[in-house]
This record gives C-alpha cells, structure tokens and sequence, in this order.
C-alpha cells in the first residue's frame, strides 16, 4: 500500500514538501492517544530477544532513526511510535539558521539514495532545549541530541561555537554526537582533522560534564564514509584515547564515482551529501575498520544504506551495537521498522549467539583473528 502510495502521490511531490507532509503526519498521530497506542501496537511489537544495553541506556532493540529527520525534537514521540528504538535529534547549532537555498533534497528513486544539502536547517541550540525542557514522554526513547558547527561561526571559533550547544542540551540528552562530517557547512569535515578534533571533543566532553553533575552524558562523535583508511585509524585512536563513548559510521559521501548510480545525470550531480543503498558497501568497511582497531572498548554505531534486516544484521556481526536508518524510510515507509525488527529476531533465532550482544563484531573477529 505504502509503496502505491509514493508512487502516486510522494514521488509526484518536491521531496522536502512531501517530508514536512509525512512529518505532520505522524506528528498529529503521536498527540491521539488512542490512535498513537494503536499505531505503535501495529507497527512496534516488542521482541524480547532484541533488547540492547548500550551507552547507559536500556533499549528495546537496536535499531534507531539517524539524526537529520527530526531536527528539531518535535516528533520524538512519534518517531518511537512507528518503531524507532532511539530517536537522535538534530543536527542543531548554537545558532538558529534556515538553511540553503530550495530545492535541496533530492530522490534518486532508482538507486534508492537522496542527495541532500539541507545546511544544518535548524530552530537552534536554545530552542531545542526549551523544546526538550517542555516534553511530556509519551513513549519511553532513547534521545541522542546531534550538534553541529554553525555555518556563520569561522572555524578557528568552531570550538566554542559546539560548547555553547553542549551547555544547553547535554542534559536532556540520552547521548550526545558531535557532527564533523556533514559535507554541507564549508569547512566542517576539515575539523575531522585529529588535531582539530582533539581540542573539540575535548571541549564538548568538559562543557557536559559542567552542565550535568548526576550522570555521565555519554559522547560520540560522527565520521564521513569519505575518510582515506588511515583517517578512520587516526578517529578511532582518539576516540580512545579521548575516553569518547562511542562513533557513528557513517554521515553521508560527496561520492558519486564508483557507485553504480542509475538516476538521471542532472540528478546525481546536484551537490550535497548522498545516502542510502549506494553507500551501504563503504560505510560497512569503515565500521568493520573500526571494530578491528577498537573492539569493544567503545560503541559503534552503524548508519548509511540500511534498507533490510540482514544489512542491519551485517551492521551488527561487523562491530556495531546499535543501528540508524533513514533513507530507507521514505521510501519503504512506516512498516519498514517492524520488519527490520522481525528479520532480526529471526536471524538471531537462527545464528549461534544467544544474545545480540554475543553477535556483535563476531565477523570481524573471525576476519582478523
């Protein structure tokens, strides 16, 4: 039905219009109660076997809605309802901004990707901690709050630019990620740079701490498919030596080569970062790359062409604990969380592990042992 209804009606619409409608949507639905429990009872089943410990948090499962559709914490509730095990929020700045210019999202319907330069659109760092400061939880989530670098901050002045925003939101934030990988701002994968990132994250991790005394905010950082491998080496020894909680493989790639892309050309080259199936293939090898460098001593996070639930599966044998989709969403529609769900607990049934925690990283230790 959903997938009559995308080609009917979606599709026939410019893709932002068509996201703030499905947007509405389910906002309108999460505030009826009766409706939001039938909805959620229908499309989020509870499978027992899939529930994860991870950064603190108990979770149903592992499977959560990347950052970049909820940017501004309105559908939280919602998002839980249709299935989401974690909801991560953003990415916001410390300053309020709308964005480039329209049209910048884009469908690549054959290729089952989206182009987007949407430039970090956002109400800003103080609205969104109003907004959370004001939330009724409906639906017990895991919130991650993603925060980025505002685009009219220069980057010399990009540290406290991202202190600013930890200040206000680590407190109602479940995790918190620092987005270096957007290829969206000018000049935000330049603070992927070890030594750019250090100060960062250490700034960040200094200003949670000063904003909530009672927990420990776990932090993560965001990394870019687009990474050369020693790169991905050099975040990960950081990330280590830094104590950060966990990376996020992967943002979005300005890569078009090499991916086998069959939407038209005019498409394709529009600029801005590309997501779904196409990069499914690269952000696996970053995430398998580094799970061989850091195991189990930090939480990985898979994210970038997870359509299925054997890809989330991969996500999982290769080194994840958790699991972010996006793309994948508009165009499979609101039962695509319930079959991702389905299709783990199946796999696992099936596979040698007794827990999705036994499974974690299991193909890459067999690869590199």
């Amino acid at each position: 039905m959903y997938h009559l209804f995308f080609r009917l009606v979606f599709r026939r619409m410019d893709a932002e219009k068509a996201h703030h409608l499905a947007f509405r949507w389910i906002r309108a639905a999460a505030r009826v109660p009766g409706l939001r429990a039938a909805i959620a009872a229908v499309l989020a089943p509870s499978h027992a076997s899939l529930a994860t410990t991870a950064l603190g948090q108990r979770m149903r499962g592992p499977f959560g809605l990347a950052a970049g559709f909820d940017k501004n914490a309105v559908a939280i509730d919602g998002m839980s309802m249709l299935g989401f095990d974690h909801v991560e929020i953003g990415t916001v700045t410390a300053q309020q901004q709308s964005g480039n210019p329209a049209p910048r999202l884009f469908r690549l319907v054959g290729d089952r990707a989206l182009i987007n330069r949407m430039g970090f659109n956002n109400d800003g760092s103080a609205a969104v901690a109003a907004r959370l400061a004001r939330r009724r939880t409906v639906f017990p989530t895991t919130v991650g709050v993603n925060i980025g670098k505002t685009k009219v901050v220069p980057e010399g002045e990009a540290v406290q630019d991202y202190v600013t925003s930890a200040e206000r939101l680590a407190r109602y934030a479940d995790y918190l990620v620092v987005n270096v990988s957007s290829p969206n701002t000018p000049g935000l994968r330049n603070l992927q740079a070890t030594e750019a990132l250090r100060p960062l994250l250490a700034g960040v991790r200094e200003a949670a701490d000063r904003a909530v005394t009672g927990r420990r905010v776990p932090l993560l950082v965001k990394i870019a498919p687009d990474l050369a491998d020693a790169d991905v080496d050099a975040v990960a020894d950081l990330a280590v030596e830094l104590g950060l909680d966990g990376i996020i493989a992967t943002n979005t790639t300005i890569a078009r080569e090499g991916l086998g892309l069959t939407s038209d050309p005019a498409v394709v080259a529009q600029t801005g970062g590309l997501s779904g199936a196409p990069l499914a293939d690269r952000s696996l090898e970053v995430l398998r790359r580094l799970y061989a460098r850091v195991g189990d001593r930090i939480t990985l996070v898979g994210v970038g062409g997870v359509e299925t639930a054997e890809d989330a599966w991969q996500r999982i044998l290769a080194g994840a604990t958790l699991v972010q989709g996006y793309s994948a969403f508009i165009y499979q529609g609101p039962f695509w969380m319930r079959a991702v769900h389905k299709g783990l607990a199946t796999r696992l049934a099936a596979s040698p592990y007794a827990t999705l925690a036994d499974a974690v990283g299991a193909d890459t230790r067999k690869v590199t042992s």
